[in-house]
């Protein structure tokens, strides 16, 4: 991943110091009009988003999304989490198929957008991330080739804070690329992540789905984002009753995301540093 700066594809969806309500209606018209493509009533492909609180970040997921390439027919859907601020407002705007789950916390809206997808692929995306243009299809096309793969996974990148470079955050990437090669062996699930994976829609739901022991509700922990069970790793458990997964590896299915949950540790390196320490004391049981 690039050390200097940002793919090109992403710089149209970035809409930089532009909150919702800052969008002309010529922008808003423009998103309208691109999401419509993605509202297929018989849709070979669901991509599902959960949303709390994401009045001005995804606009910018969805810009990314309907700027898709794919040759599937594919349908975006947004679960919102109780949301208390403008979330609803920017969906119903873009006209944006969604649900509302008043229970709070990832695992339910996940799990609601699972029961509610009408494609044959799943693919879960998040509401501070962007998506380049074949992500869609170069997710799918190991499942669609190979009817033992059931669930993927891709490689991610972060977007700097305004007014900061990527060395750092390029460094994390490097550390972070480097253990998802090693838990491949004993702890694939680890290195699967719900801003970024995808599976086959009807094993997702019949080897238990996202259902977890607890509620994750974000923590702010420092050097772990979240509390209780991941809903995304016991996905990838559950998927791998009946399968395999994949990691797609391509650099054009690279997301990028935002760095706010390690930005919570204070700084770029206390997070490193903090990952880093907690994942070498694990080290033992990847190998």
């Amino acid at each position: 991943m690039s050390l200097l700066g940002l793919p090109k594809w992403i710089l149209p969806h970035l809409f930089t110091n532009k909150r919702f309500e800052d969008l002309t209606e010529g922008e808003i018209q423009v998103l309208r009009s691109r999401i419509n493509r993605f509202r297929e009533e018989a849709p070979e492909v669901s991509v599902v988003i959960p949303a709390w609180n994401e009045e001005n970040n995804i606009y910018r997921t969805l810009s990314s999304l309907s700027a898709s390439i794919t040759n599937y027919k594919v349908e975006i859907v947004v679960v919102n989490n109780n949301s208390t601020d403008g979330t609803q407002k920017v969906l119903d705007t873009l006209g944006v198929r969604n649900y509302l789950q008043t229970v709070q916390g990832t695992p339910f809206a996940r799990q609601m957008g699972l029961d509610q997808a009408r494609g044959k692929y799943h693919l879960c995306a998040d509401s501070d991330t962007f998506y380049p243009p074949d992500w869609i299809d170069l997710m799918v096309e190991p499942m669609a080739k190979n009817a033992g793969i059931t669930g993927v996974y891709g490689n991610y990148a972060f977007i700097p804070p305004t007014g900061q470079g990527r060395l750092g955050l390029w460094l994390y990437e490097q550390f972070a690329g480097l253990m998802i090669r090693i838990r491949k062996k004993n702890r694939e699930y680890l290195n699967v992540y719900g801003f970024n994976m995808g599976f086959v829609t009807e094993v997702g739901r019949r080897t238990g789905g996202f259902r977890v022991s607890g509620s994750r509700v974000y923590a702010n922990i420092v050097g772990s984002d979240f509390q209780n069970e991941a809903e995304d790793g016991r996905m990838a458990l559950n998927l791998k009753k009946e399968g395999e997964l994949r990691q797609v590896t391509s650099s054009k299915a690279t997301v990028f995301t935002s760095p706010r949950r390690l930005l919570d540790d204070g700084s770029i390196s206390r997070a490193f540093f903090n990952r880093a320490k907690r994942q070498l004391q694990g080290m033992r049981d990847y190998l």
